[in-house]
């Protein structure tokens, strides 16, 4: 069999969350859940590896973050605790697994995600503005991945041998992902994007542009840095975002998916 009839003939899948600290309450991880039940036909366990389960719907597993030797301030930018889904035999979880960054929308069809092959695939990097006019290395990111749950173990060990001294050495958690990890594929362009790089109007357009609906070939809208999903969920007319990523009020499509599967409307 190849690698693709695998992965197809191997349900249920897993999808994986995690969440730690205090800026993503319980709500984040439920309207996930419930949109991945949506979004998801094929048998699925649906995990959250967490230093805090409280609030949690049943149906979501929820595990500690395994121990990387770190203090908050050692992964202050960046999401070093993801490297953890790697570590060897994790609470005996098997299969194909999906993880997917709280701060994401989803929606389309999640099973071609899972069925796609790769050691690890991976979003490719979304060029900031200045990276248009330099050279730049092709980068993964991780707000969105696949892999089979007990390969890329290498990536959890190495990261072990000296953490302190790879959270300096690279930016992030991606960065060391993409210099480190075995097969590394990038998911098709219109599967997962960027709110703020493709729905977002340009700096200043955006201060009387509403963003766009996301395509129909969408399947999971990623937020990463300002604005956060639930900063664009109340209809009051509030500002968010940035001197550059500028909104004000709900964003039809973010307010209808958060209500709907659950998450209580935030006051500001």
């Amino acid at each position: 069999m190849t690698q693709a009839q695998i992965i197809m003939a191997r349900p249920p899948y897993v999808v994986m969350c995690m969440k730690w600290g205090t800026l993503y309450g319980p709500d984040y991880v439920n309207v996930l859940f419930r949109a991945t039940k949506a979004h998801l036909k094929t048998p699925f366990r649906f995990v959250c590896l967490t230093d805090d389960s409280a609030g949690f719907d049943a149906g979501v597993e929820s595990f500690p973050i395994p121990d990387m030797g770190l203090e908050a301030g050692n992964f202050a930018f960046g999401g070093w605790p993801k490297l953890s889904v790697f570590k060897s035999g994790l609470y005996g979880l098997t299969g194909r697994c999906l993880f997917i960054d709280l701060d994401s929308i989803i929606c389309g069809d999640l099973e071609p995600m899972l069925r796609m092959d790769g050691g690890i695939r991976v979003i490719r990097e979304w060029p900031r503005f200045a990276d248009y006019f330099r050279k730049r290395q092709v980068n993964g990111a991780t707000g969105v991945f696949t892999f089979e749950l007990g390969t890329q173990e290498h990536l959890f060990d190495r990261f072990m041998q000296q953490p302190i001294e790879y959270t300096k050495m690279f930016r992030s958690e991606q960065r060391f992902v993409t210099a480190y990890s075995d097969d590394m594929k990038f998911w098709p362009a219109d599967h997962v994007i960027s709110f703020k790089r493709h729905l977002l109007a340009p700096p200043l357009i955006n201060r009387f542009k509403p963003p766009k609906m996301p395509p129909a070939a969408t399947k999971i809208v990623a937020f990463h840095g300002t604005p956060r999903p639930i900063d664009v969920v109340p209809d009051r007319n509030q500002v968010w975002g940035s001197r550059l990523r500028h909104g004000k009020g709900a964003v039809p499509f973010v307010r209808d998916y958060w209500l709907g599967f659950g998450g209580a409307d935030p006051k500001i």
